[in-house]
């Protein structure tokens, strides 16, 4: 059962209760015990399982490993400490691994110095950059404290000699668990900690997370199930909104409208420059690596008195080493400003920092706190960040994450379920430890929060595919991995060289790499495969300057044709785009209906202002901006919101635009436009063209569509069915099988010392999805290529949910149609020019645009 923890223990209790060594270095080292110190240390004391939520500085940490530190001391002091594993650390990043070490070792040396002799608790880091001498010395010696990835553990389950100092774990820490969770890495721990259970008997479960919602559902994970398929006891510790946060939306102009890109672009690096100037250390978070080197350059370019040694940029793109180098000079406090996409958003140790600057909206609340969060790095500090609009969507998106971070309002992450890949992957991993009963297998999959309600259909596909049930795939050099006698119900391991192909073939992350493209055989040039995932047969692109139309894809290779004067239908940045989280979204439609209301009372535009500054906690310059942007909509066609979906019909530039005006982000918007342009496309023979963005789709062809067809139809089909069909021999299908295939062990990466080349991995995965096929159309790798895109890529459920709305009249269409896009409009439309224009060209696009808008709207009111 999962509880909050309401108990508050006093500095004494917890004082009396650790090692009086401990105690005392603590007394001397911080006085007093933060509050998640306060509600934590004795649970864990008591052997509970724990997850504490609380923000970056708050000693969370220490929440987590004074009692296991001070019962190592008791260990130690009584002589019984022995040479076996008491504590596994598990953090998704390695960089976080090696401040842990440090900052458990510091401690752990300060209390010796106080003893006046060793203590001899080990603490040692397990990872795949760990040598083999290192490794080797572990074995003997094995760390009383092991700190580890979640990759490394589910080896070390099946390694034979360092197992056995697995055998009596006392306490199991997750680290960032809210990074963990929302993924398959997470999944993949929750197998392996139900693994760990079955060789180590019950341990405790400590879990350590930034601002995270559902809190019950993420302390679920962590804990898991018993055999009998009850919910293991949990206790939360919610200290998230423990400091006080400092929060301001930023607008670099009255009216964004009103302004020249070059006097955006002034205004903006001139606030910038101010507020970098007026703190010590600045932290400036973009959405994109190409924002994050722009913001870098620029700043160097136009303040180049200010900014030299002092400035770094800092993302995934960049070396190992020059990033080791950035987060060391931020820790010794020798940087003015770092500048990052998304690479510092998780709790490495950066040092002090006293601003974070949000450079474009970050799509969700929690990731949003999580930013702001590496400032106020000591106790007692603020939280302090700034969003930074850059255009008026931003506006509104930065608004309302403002608002919900203030009301506490948190959106929710989505944890992966049933996810047969994983699955087949973990079985392999516990057939490798020791023959088993089938039952047993599932008993230990089933106490996995991620696996609790797996079908029993779903699990016997699994356990087929591995034992090599299906001759087709026999062909295709795919082997059984595991043996299965169905009269004793034992499962095994076939080979001798399973475990060697187990550990060097294990993980989650796939294998990325770029796509080359070609015409015929003549290379014009690469795109990342994210890119290529999202194109579709006739869609428009620009690379190195000149358009292009997709045609197919093979293996690794693109081929396109030339499209000279063609408007792009992907810009080239959106494989970077982060999407919208679907709670945030509906906040904003909710705000827009709001509005809409004060509109169509005719009320005052110091009404609607003084509404606008008190809902959304804005003023000045941001809250004027919201208020025409709003407006001009609503004057122009109507505001699209919660209750209502506006289907623009507009002919621009010699194509038939159906634009959806639909705020409901970009992976629910990514799921109904597909099915939509396949019936539409189906009904009128032709090819139908997407765009997406979180708050609209538009769907072009050649010819008018019928959108009234299309709902009609909607109400015959089953969705989900449709949006299969729709995906079906798409890019994005072909290349999440391959990501699944291999970590289903159907496609092997690695095979004795040989890494298989990405190129060769896709060529393999075609080959196979077809042979799946074949199978069955619920083969476990097919079936979970297809939740996955339209799970975890897309978001298939809320997109049902919308379309029951519609169906029961709870949400209403309303269409209009438009010679000009309607300013909603204006955003998706212009991004088709992103590329074949420069960013002052594209604004004075929009604003041409607007002017004749504006026109409109005052020839309507006269």
């Amino acid at each position: 059962m999962v509880e909050f923890q309401k108990t508050e223990y006093s500095d004494d209790e917890i004082f009396k209760t650790l090692n009086p060594l401990v105690s005392s270095w603590f007394r001397k080292k911080f006085k007093a015990f933060s509050p998640p110190q306060k509600f934590a240390v004795l649970d864990i004391h008591k052997k509970k399982n724990v997850l504490i939520s609380a923000p970056t500085g708050s000693g969370k940490t220490f929440s987590a490993f004074a009692a296991i530190i001070s019962e190592l001391v008791n260990l130690s002091e009584a002589g019984k400490l022995e040479d076996k594993v008491y504590c596994v650390y598990v953090s998704p990043l390695k960089a976080l691994n090696n401040d842990i070490k440090k900052n458990l070792l510091e401690p752990l040396t300060e209390i010796e110095a106080e003893r006046g002799s060793e203590l001899g608790v080990r603490v040692f880091v397990r990872t795949e950059d760990t040598t083999q001498y290192e490794k080797s010395k572990m074995r003997d010696k094995p760390p009383h404290i092991l700190i580890t990835t979640p990759e490394s553990l589910a080896i070390l389950l099946v390694a034979p000699v360092f197992r056995e100092k697995l055998r009596d774990v006392k306490w199991v820490i997750v680290d960032e668990i809210h990074a963990l969770a929302s993924g398959k890495r997470g999944v993949h721990l929750s197998l392996s900690l139900e693994r760990l259970q079955n060789l180590a008997g019950n341990f405790t479960r400590i879990g350590l997370s930034a601002t995270i919602a559902p809190l019950d559902e993420v302390a679920q994970f962590l804990a898991g199930f018993e055999n009998d398929g009850l919910p293991r006891d949990i206790s939360i510790v919610d200290a998230q909104f423990l400091k006080k946060l400092d929060l301001k939306v930023i607008s670099p102009a009255e009216n964004i409208m009103d302004v020249t890109q070059a006097e955006l672009d002034k205004n903006t690096y001139n606030m910038l420059h101010d507020m970098i100037q007026s703190h010590k250390t600045t932290l400036i978070f973009t959405n994109t690596r190409a924002a994050t080197e722009r913001v870098v350059h620029n700043l160097k370019t136009k303040y180049g008195e200010h900014y030299a040694e002092n400035i770094q940029a800092h993302h995934s793109s960049l070396s190992k080493e020059l990033r080791l180098s950035t987060e060391e000079k931020l820790k010794k406090g020798e940087l003015k400003v770092v500048v990052s996409s998304t690479s510092l958003e998780l709790g490495i140790d950066i040092g002090y920092i006293d601003l974070v600057i949000l450079l474009g909206s970050p799509k969700s609340v929690s990731r949003a706190l999580q930013r702001i969060g590496r400032s106020g790095h000591r106790l007692h500090d603020n939280i302090k960040g700034r969003f930074v609009v850059l255009d008026r969507d931003d506006l509104v998106e930065d608004a309302l994450i403002l608002k919900n971070a203030i009301e506490r309002k948190i959106d929710r992450i989505e944890i992966p379920r049933n996810c047969l890949d994983v699955l087949a992957q973990q079985i392999y991993g516990i057939a490798i430890e020791g023959k088993d009963y089938l039952e047993n297998i599932k008993t230990t999959v089933k106490r996995s929060y991620c696996y609790n309600k797996l079908a029993d259909a779903d699990f016997m596909s699994v356990i087929d595919y591995l034992a090599g049930e299906y001759a087709e795939l026999e062909f295709r050099h795919v082997y059984a991995k595991i043996w299965h006698d169905h009269e004793t119900g034992m499962v095994g391991k076939r080979s001798k060289l399973a475990r060697v192909l187990y550990s060097t073939n294990i993980g989650t992350i796939p294998d990325e790499s770029y796509i080359t493209v070609k015409i015929g055989d003549q290379p014009i040039g690469k795109i990342d495969e994210e890119f290529l995932e999202r194109m579709k047969k006739g869609d428009i692109f620009v690379l190195g300057g000149s358009t292009y139309r997709y045609e197919f894809s093979r293996g690794m290779v693109a081929q396109v044709s030339t499209a000279p004067g063609r408007i792009p239908t992907i810009p080239s940045w959106f494989s970077d785009m982060l999407p919208l989280n679907f709670d945030l979204a509906m906040s904003i439609q909710k705000f827009r209906r709001l509005i809409e209301e004060y509109f169509n009372k005719y009320k005052p535009k110091k009404d609607i202002l003084q509404f606008i500054k008190e809902y959304l906690y804005i003023d000045g310059p941001a809250a004027n901006s919201l208020y025409e942007y709003f407006h001009e909509q609503w004057c122009y066609a109507t505001i699209p919101h919660d209750k209502k979906i506006l289907i623009e019909e507009l002919y621009f530039e010699g194509k038939n635009y159906l634009i959806f005006h639909s705020c409901f982000g970009r992976r629910v918007n990514d799921a109904l436009a597909r099915a939509f342009a396949y019936i539409l496309g189906k009904f009128h023979g032709v090819n139908v063209l997407i765009s997406i963005t979180d708050a609209n789709f538009y769907l072009a062809a050649s010819r008018k569509l019928n959108w009234q067809y299309l709902f009609m139809q909607l109400k015959k089909e089953n969705f989900k069915k449709l949006l299969e069909l729709a995906i079906d021999k798409t890019d994005i299908m072909k290349r999440r099988f391959r990501h699944c295939a291999g970590r289903a062990l159907m496609i092997i990466r690695n095979y004795k010392g040989v890494r298989k080349r990405v190129g060769r991995q896709q060529v393999s995965s075609q080959i196979l999805i077809n042979a799946a096929k074949r199978i069955s159309n619920n083969f476990p790798v097919l079936k979970e290529a297809r939740r996955e895109v339209l799970e975890d890529l897309m978001d298939v459920k809320n997109a049902e949910q919308v379309l029951k709305l519609i169906e029961s009249g709870q949400t209403t269409i309303k269409s209009v149609q438009t010679q000009i896009p309607s300013p909603f409009a204006l955003n998706i439309i212009a991004r088709g020019y992103s590329d074949i224009m420069r960013g002052e060209d594209r604004l004075e696009f929009i604003k041409r645009m607007h002017k004749q808008i504006l026109a409109k709207i005052s020839l309507k009111e006269k």
